[in-house]
Parts: C-alpha cells; structure tokens; sequence
C-alpha cells in the first residue's frame, strides 16, 4: 500500500497546476510529505507563472510557492486545485 502512494506522487512530477477556471499557477517541482506520517502535505511549484504573483501564497524558506495538497480536487494529465483551499 505504501509502495502505490509513492509512485502515485511520483506521478505528480512535471504535471501542471492549474484552478477549477482554468487558470494556469505552473508546474510541480517537488512534493513535501510529513515525516512521521508520510502524508503528502505540499506541492511546491515550479515555473510560476504571473498569475502566482497576485495570490498570497504561502511560501517555503527558499520562497518557493507552496500549494496544500489539500486543495487537490483531480489528478490527470493536470492537477486541479481549488483556489478557495488554497488562500
């Protein structure tokens, strides 16, 4: 069972984030999982785009873009996030 949650994050590599409208935030660059748990906490973005730059994002100690693996409603070929779990 364990072995299944990693390669599913795994999978979420590369995949852009975009929001229920559409909106584009970029590309997942890694992904941070409590260390007790193992439970995946954040996606951190890569390749921002402008759109970012006017959301209150929280942001990780290197001011990478951190979005709750919370707001995650769908994976596919793009991980949809919605915005109103994020801000």
């Amino acid at each position: 069972m364990e072995e299944k949650g990693k390669n599913y994050s795994k999978e979420l590599l590369g995949k852009t984030v975009v929001s229920k409208s559409g909106k584009k935030f970029g590309e997942v660059g890694d992904l941070i999982f409590e260390v007790g748990s193992g439970e995946l906490i954040h996606l951190l973005l890569r390749n921002p785009t402008s759109y970012t730059d006017r959301m209150e994002l929280e942001k990780s100690k290197e001011g990478q873009i951190l979005i709750p693996f919370s707001a995650v409603i769908a994976t596919g070929d793009y991980i949809v996030v919605a915005e109103e779990d994020i801000i």
